[in-house]
C-alpha cells in the first residue's frame, strides 16, 4: 500500500502513462511499496524528481528485425532495446527472445535491472533487450540470420562504454556468437560491447554456471544469517531447465540438498531419488529436447502436464527459475501448506504481489530476483573488466568473486533494512539498498 504523497503521484503517474504495461507497473510498485521510509528520510529526492526520473527510461529504442527464412520468405520480428538508467555506468542487461516478449515485459525487467546491478556494487547501468522472436524450432542457419539482422540495428546503440547486452531467455552462447560476430563485422572493432561470449573469444569461465550458482550462494548465505541454517538435507523444488535451473540444481546437491524436479512449458518432472543431472544437461543442454524425456530415461520419475504444477510437490526451498508470474498466491499457500520455508528467486520476478505476499504472512524467508538472481550480471560485470584488462581469470578465481558478491549483497540487504527500520526484511533491504546507491548518483549529476 503507498501513504507517501510523493510516491502516489509518482505512481499515479505511471498508471497514467503506461496503463497498458502490468509488467512493469508491477515492478514499480513493488519497488515503491518498501521505498516510503526512504522518500520519508531523504526529502532531496522529491526536490531532484528522483522518482519521475527513475521510472522513466533515458531511452527507448524499438525497431522491425526483416529476416529471411529457410523456405525463403521473408519474416518481420520486433526489436527492442530499452537504456533506463545509465547514473553508476554503461547500461547492462540481457536479450530475451521469446514470443511474449513486450515493451512492458523489457521495461520490467530494465527497471529490475537498474536495482540488481546496483546490488552487486559494480559500475552498471541498468538496461534490458529482446524480440518477440522464438529460436526454437528454428534452424542454426535462421537464427544466425534473425541474429545479424537484430545486431544490425542494435549496434547503432551500444558500445563498451555505452550498453553492454548480455544473454537471458533462449540467448545463450550460440546467439551471443552471431550477434557478436554481427558486431565485430559492421564496426570493426573487437571489444568487450556483449558478455556471456564463448570462451575462445573473450568470455569468462563461470559465466554459464553464474546465475544458478549464485543464487544458491545467496540462498546458503540467508540461510546461515536469518536460520542458523543450510541447504545441507533439504528438500528443493526448482522450476525451469535452462541455465539458471541447471546450473541451481548442480550447486544445491553440491551443498547436500535433494533436487526432485524440473520443468519445461509443457510440464514438469519429479524425480522422488533427486533429479539426475547429467540426464538433463543432455536433454536441454545436449540436444534441445523436452523434459518429458527424463521420465521416459530414469525408472521412477513421474511426468506431469502443465508446468504450474511444479508447485504442489513438497519441499523444504523453492527456487523458481523460469520466467515471470510463474507463481501465483494459490501457489505459493499450496507450498506453504506443503512446508516449504524458504523461496528464493532464480527467474526475474516469478512471484505474483498475491505470492510475496502470502510468504510475508507466513514467515517465508523470500530472497527477491534483484537481489537473488543478480549472479549472472555479476559474472557479465566480471568479462567486462576481463575484456579490458586483456585477460582471463581461473574458474575458481571468478567464482570466488561471485560468492563474495552474492554474499555482499545478502550482508547490504539486511544492513539497509535494519536502518530503515524493516530489520531482517530481505526484499525491502534489497529495493532500498539498490535504489539508494542509484538516487545518489542521481543527485550529484543534476538533472540529467
Amino acid at each position: 500500500m503507498l501513504n507517501n504523497e510523493y510516491l502516489k503521484r509518482v505512481y499515479a503517474q505511471v498508471e497514467q502513462r503506461d496503463g497498458d504495461q502490468p509488467e512493469f507497473k508491477q515492478a514499480v510498485r513493488e519497488v515503491f511499496e518498501t521505498l516510503e521510509p526512504v522518500i520519508e528520510m531523504h526529502p532531496e529526492y522529491e526536490a531532484n524528481g528522483i522518482l519521475e526520473r527513475f521510472v522513466e527510461p533515458e531511452r527507448v529504442v524499438k525497431f522491425r528485425v526483416p529476416w529471411v527464412d529457410d523456405s525463403g520468405k521473408v519474416q518481420v520480428n520486433r526489436g527492442y532495446r530499452i537504456q533506463f538508467n545509465s547514473a553508476i555506468g554503461p547500461y547492462k542487461g540481457g536479450l530475451r527472445f521469446h514470443p511474449t516478449v513486450t515493451e512492458s515485459v523489457i521495461k520490467f525487467l530494465g527497471f529490475e535491472q537498474i536495482l540488481k546491478n546496483s546490488l552487486t556494487t559494480l559500475p552498471m547501468g541498468g538496461g534490458k533487450g529482446g524480440s518477440d522472436f522464438d529460436p526454437k524450432g528454428k534452424s542454426d542457419a535462421e537464427v544466425m540470420r534473425f541474429c545479424q539482422s537484430f545486431m544490425t540495428e542494435l549496434q547503432r546503440h551500444i558500445g563498451q562504454f555505452t550498453d553492454v547486452p548480455a544473454g537471458d531467455i533462449n540467448v545463450g552462447g550460440r546467439e551471443i556468437g552471431y550477434l557478436f560476430g554481427q558486431y565485430k563485422r559492421i564496426r570493426d572493432e573487437y571489444s568487450g560491447v556483449l558478455t556471456g561470449k564463448g570462451l575462445e573469444f573473450g568470455g569468462s569461465l563461470a559465466r554459464t554456471e553464474a546465475t544458478g550458482y549464485g543464487l544458491c550462494y545467496y540462498t546458503q548465505e540467508a540461510l546461515r544469517v536469518l536460520r542458523n541454517d543450510s541447504f545441507e538435507g533439504k528438500t528443493v523444488v526448482i522450476s525451469g531447465s535452462g541455465n539458471v535451473a541447471i546450473f541451481a540444481t548442480e550447486k544445491a546437491q553440491e551443498l547436500g540438498a535433494k533436487v526432485v524436479t524440473a520443468s519445461d512449458s509443457n510440464g514438469y518432472v519429479y524425480d522422488p531419488e533427486g533429479i539426475k543431472l547429467d540426464i538433463v544437461k543432455d536433454i536441454k543442454l545436449g540436444h534441445r529436447g523436452r523434459i518429458k524425456e527424463y521420465a521416459d530415461r530414469v525408472p521412477g520419475a513421474e511426468y506431469h502436464e502443465g508446468c504450474a504444477g511444479v508447485w504442489s510437490v513438497p519441499c523444504d526451498i523453492a527456487l523458481p527459475c523460469a520466467t515471470q508470474n510463474e507463481l501465483d498466491g494459490e501457489a505459493a499457500k499450496t507450498l506453504v501448506a506443503n512446508g516449504c520455508t524458504v523461496v528464493c528467486e532464480g527467474a526475474n520476478m516469478p512471484s505474483t504481489p498475491e505470492a510475496i505476499e502470502t510468504y510475508q504472512a507466513n514467515g517465508v524467508l523470500y530472497g527477491p530476483a534483484k537481489a537473488a538472481n543478480a549472479g549472472g550480471v555479476a559474472v557479465s560485470g566480471l568479462e567486462m573488466s576481463q575484456n579490458s584488462y586483456r585477460l582471463a581469470w581461473t574458474f575458481e578465481e571468478t567464482d570466488a568473486k561471485l560468492k563474495s558478491i552474492m554474499e555482499t549483497i545478502v550482508a547490504d540487504s539486511l544492513a539497509a533494512a535494519k536502518e530503515y527500520g524493516v530489520d531482517g526484511d530481505l526484499m525491502a533491504g534489497a529495493n532500498i539498498a539498490g535504489f539508494t546507491k542509484v538516487a545518489n548518483a542521481m543527485v550529484a549529476q543534476g538533472v540529467c
